[in-house]
């Protein structure tokens, strides 16, 4: 897996309707979903009750917090992308986010995605990435929809 290296508005431009590559897998255990759940307040059984998930879920486990998935994909982007010479860079926004299947928990995801359109608004560069959080071994993702980021250059 190799980093896309950006050092500029127009390097980044130059990739808008390119797919931008795949992070690695990452596991996601117990333990980071116990985690997850002490951090929001949100302890649902489904995801923090083991024994309880045996008999009672669906899948016959725990599994992730949806937010939890969503909540990986900074980690997992930063692992496909290195946007250098940079003031800050802004979470702008979400748009079509969906949580197409559950992580079991154990399962590992990584995220794939694709440059859907650079703007320069005045200056700053608001880029729309259309991610996808697949799980491994799975045909339907965990999460799908589209991200806004926006980098102030310097």
């Amino acid at each position: 897996m190799k980093k896309l290296i950006i050092n500029s508005f127009d390097e980044l431009a130059a990739y808008e309707g390119k797919h931008l590559g795949e992070s690695s897998w990452l596991q996601v255990d117990q333990e980071r979903i116990n985690c997850f759940a002490d951090a929001t307040l949100d302890h649902q059984w489904i995801h923090v009750d083991t024994e309880r998930a045996k008999t009672e879920s669906a899948y016959h486990s725990t599994i992730a917090h949806g937010y939890l998935t969503l909540s990986l994909l900074p980690h997992l982007w930063n692992e496909i992308i290195e946007v250098n010479h940079l003031k800050m860079m802004v979470n702008y926004g979400m748009d079509n986010m969906r949580f197409g299947n559950a992580v079991i928990t154990g399962n590992k995801i990584r995220l794939s995605a694709d440059l859907k359109k650079v703007d320069n608004l005045r200056g700053i560069c608001k880029a729309t990435i259309s991610v996808t959080i697949e799980i491994e071994g799975e045909r339907k993702p965990a999460l799908k929809g589209d991200v806004q980021f926006l980098y102030y250059f310097e």
